[in-house]
């Protein structure tokens, strides 16, 4: 006769005192969460444009309308700020958020559109320096450049918002300003490297957390990609801190303003700029 298994019997365990059963309902839970996080990015990847239009700064007392404190710093945003534009909350804000500021200032003005080129062009020299090949990073590069050129050959603000929420030539400007970052901070990686936490090496922290696309920037980022291209920009910071801004780096005037929320990037307009789309 087979033995009835008693329900005080020993379960199975994995040689480390796990049950089968504990594994399976892990294994189960982690693939729902993965599920579930699929389901949040197809909602963000369809509902959300990458770049949003122009709109007022304003627009953000309907977030924050329960949040005195937030309340309280939109009315001093707003003081020095007249229009916001979102982009998707994806991980890939503040390169997304940098590439539309860096663009748009160009339309229609040809000393910066040339100022830009000559930056852009110099900065495969970086790239090189670092050690990426030129099979590796031509791609980006090119489609970087054919954008920029297309920009100071007439292209207009709407053919711009058209072409950056296009998202397979838009990813690939992220990703050159990924890789060109990565490239600035190995380069200075006697500075940078005093930026990161822990054990992790700079080499490490770049193949980790620079150059895969939806990770989310952090100062050093910012240090590295104004540092390469020279560019000046202003941060706003809304949160429930001081806020106040800062300036990266401290040696350029700023030509880009982003506002910085927990977590997020958007581009912000001072009241002395005209509106556009």
């Amino acid at each position: 006769m087979a033995e009835e298994v008693g329900a005080g019997q020993a379960q199975i365990t994995n040689g480390e005192g796990i049950s089968q059963q504990e594994l399976d309902s892990n294994a189960l839970h982690d693939e729902l969460v993965m599920k579930q996080q699929e389901a949040i990015d197809k909602e963000i990847s369809t509902s959300i444009p990458l770049v949003r239009g122009k709109e007022s700064v304003r627009v953000l007392t309907d977030e924050y309308k329960q949040d005195a404190v937030y309340q309280k710093k939109v009315d001093e945003i707003s003081a020095s700020y007249k229009f916001i534009r979102r982009t998707r909350p994806d991980g890939n804000c503040f390169f997304r958020a940098f590439c539309y500021a860096s663009l748009e200032r160009l339309v229609g003005k040809d000393d910066e559109f040339k100022a830009f080129r000559e930056k852009l062009v110099a900065s495969k020299d970086i790239l090189a320096a670092a050690g990426f090949t030129q099979f590796t990073v031509d791609d980006f590069y090119d489609n970087f450049l054919e954008v920029v050129d297309k920009v100071g050959k007439g292209m207009t603000d709407q053919e711009l918002f058209d072409q950056l929420n296009e998202q397979s030539m838009a990813d690939y400007l992220v990703v050159y300003l990924r890789i060109l970052t990565s490239a600035e901070l190995r380069k200075g990686r006697e500075f940078y490297v005093n930026f990161i936490d822990g054990e992790q090496s700079l080499d490490d922290f770049c193949q980790l957390e620079v150059e895969p696309m939806y990770k989310e920037s952090d100062h050093i980022h910012i240090i590295a990609l104004t540092s390469a291209l020279k560019i000046g920009v202003r941060i706003v910071y809304m949160d429930r801190g001081l806020g106040g801004n800062h300036d990266f780096p401290d040696s350029l005037t700023p030509s880009i303003h982003l506002l910085y929320r927990p977590g997020h990037y958007d581009i912000i307009y001072p009241n002395a700029e005209t509106e556009t789309i």
